[in-house]
């Protein structure tokens, strides 16, 4: 432990600066890390509790996180804040959100907004139905780039270049059995996804999910996200899958018209 300390301590020499420091701080914070106590955050920069406070407490003065007893601190309102801005900036989620809307009340199930940075995949915003099912897709998460008719989507129409660095460096884990984690099999899929304009999976992250996807284009025809169905497996049989693909494509045309309209 004390070497890690020292090993922590020498990179931050490097990364010194309190701008760094409170971006680390904040970086900690994660699905399984709600709040932080100051000896942790101490420990993480390498430095004593008494400098650790002074940078909790500069955060907590910009509300950036707040002070939650007994456990440490969260995340404050200013991020939530931020977070409301970075997506209204986009301008995407307020245009694609009465269409998601309209596809959920249309094929009767869940509907995503998703957009890929680098390997992953976010998820921007849901439309519930009145069976919300539970997935893991929530607004905020992040998921993988090689599983699930989003991703696929997202992938399809990246330059070959950038699908080599991500194959390169990320890899193809292995989710479900169905999950593509051969380079040339995921190759060939996206090939064909291009040709089809539309995505389909089964069980790809979550061995009981269906998902159907359609790429969202900006004005310049780029693919800068997707709109999809995800739904449990067994309520979208193989019969049904055509008219659920012909309304996830319909949402994404139109939701690509009305961002073309913004972008002119």
């Amino acid at each position: 432990m004390a070497g890690q300390r020292a090993e922590q301590a020498g990179g931050y020499r490097e990364r010194n600066s309190t701008a760094d420091r409170a971006l680390d701080i904040l970086l900690l914070f994660e699905d399984a890390r709600l709040t932080v106590g100051g000896q942790e955050v101490a420990d993480h920069l390498g430095v004593a509790r008494s400098t650790a406070y002074r940078y909790l407490q500069s955060l907590v003065s910009s509300g950036l996180i707040e002070e939650h007893r007994p456990a440490g601190y969260r995340l404050g309102p200013r991020v939530f804040e931020l977070a409301r801005l970075a997506r209204k900036g986009l301008g995407l989620s307020e245009i694609a959100r009465p269409v998601m809307r309209e596809l959920a009340d249309r094929v009767g199930e869940a509907v995503l907004l998703t957009r890929r940075t680098g390997a992953t995949v976010v998820c921007l915003e849901r439309e519930e139905t009145d069976r919300p099912v539970r997935l893991s897709y929530e607004r905020g998460h992040v998921l993988p780039v090689n599983a699930g008719a989003s991703a696929m989507v997202l992938l399809a129409w990246a330059p070959d270049a950038e699908i080599d660095e991500i194959l390169l460096h990320s890899g193809l884990p292995k989710f479900t059995g169905a999950t593509v984690t051969d380079a040339g099999v995921l190759r060939e899929r996206l090939a064909a996804i291009r040709e089809r304009g539309t995505a389909v999976s089964r069980g790809e992250l979550d061995a009981d999910v269906l998902g159907v996807a359609a790429p969202i284009r900006n004005a310049d025809g780029e693919v800068v996200a997707a709109v999809s169905v995800a739904a449990l497996s067994h309520r979208v049989p193989d019969e049904r899958v055509p008219r659920v693909v012909a309304a996830v494509e319909q949402a994404g045309t139109e939701i690509t018209e009305k961002l073309g309209v913004i972008d002119a």
